[in-house]
C-alpha cells in the first residue's frame, strides 16, 4: 500500500508493516499500537510527537530522523537514548 500526499496524523493499530519503508516522510503526531514494524527502515522522517506501544521494532533502521518528543510504550526516545550513552561511555 503507498500513501501520498496525506496530511494528517497517521494512526496505525493491530497492524503487520514487516518490512515496510517510510522515507521522507512527516509522521508528526503519528501513533502505531500493537503494530509489526519488523526490519522497517524510516529514512528522512519527521517522528516528533510520534508513539509507538506494543510495537515490533526489531531489526529496524531510523536515520535522519526528528525524534523529538517521540515516545516508544511511554518513555521519551531522548531519555532512551541519553541511558544507552550514560551506559557505554568509554
Amino acid at each position: 500500500m503507498e500513501l501520498k500526499n496525506a496530511r494528517v496524523p497517521l494512526h496505525v493499530h493491530e497492524s503487520d508493516l514487516a518490512e515496510s519503508a517510510f522515507s521522507g516522510t512527516k509522521l508528526l503526531k503519528s501513533s502505531f499500537t500493537n503494530v509489526n514494524l519488523y526490519r522497517s527502515s524510516f529514512t528522512d522522517v519527521n517522528l516528533s510527537e510520534a508513539s509507538f506501544a506494543d510495537v515490533d521494532l526489531t531489526n529496524v533502521s531510523i536515520t535522519d530522523a526528528n525524534l523529538s518528543g517521540m515516545k516508544i510504550n511511554g518513555v521519551l526516545v531522548s531519555d532512551l537514548i541519553l541511558a544507552y550513552e550514560s551506559l557505554h561511555k568509554e
